[in-house]
């Protein structure tokens, strides 16, 4: 799959940039890094929605984002109502502190779906 940036294509390897995906426990984990804006937050988040579509539980960490813009603050929005559209749990890992969690919360973001640290978070999704 090819996205684009400017309309000019972005190559998967230039995405993981920004996205990596694994699994803590037995969650589906998206890692965002750097700065998510309006420049890539279409193209991360047609990869996590392909990504996330059959999750049975998914973590999303935020703890490397260094600027989080309006856009995307939109993208976890979205991210967050899908999930609880189809019933499949989600948090936010946004840390202590650091550019994610102050934004998500100046923006007044849902306190229910925010998570310090990955071990937290995994544990608000099992009970």
């Amino acid at each position: 799959m090819e996205f684009t940036r400017g309309g000019r294509p972005v190559p998967m390897g230039q995405l993981e940039r920004w996205v990596t995906f694994s699994t803590f426990g037995d969650a589906e984990l998206v890692s965002l890094t750097g700065e998510i804006d309006l420049a890539n937050a279409p193209e991360i988040g047609k990869a996590i929605i392909e990504r996330i579509e059959k999750a049975g539980k998914v973590l999303i960490d935020l703890t490397t984002v260094s600027f989080l813009d309006s856009a995307g603050v939109r993208l976890l929005d979205a991210l967050i109502g899908d999930c609880h559209d189809h019933a499949i749990p989600a948090r936010l890992v946004v840390g202590e502190t650091g550019a994610a969690r102050m934004t998500l919360q100046l923006c007044a973001f849902r306190e229910d779906v925010l998570a310090t640290d990955l071990d937290r978070a995994a544990a608000d999704l099992t009970g």
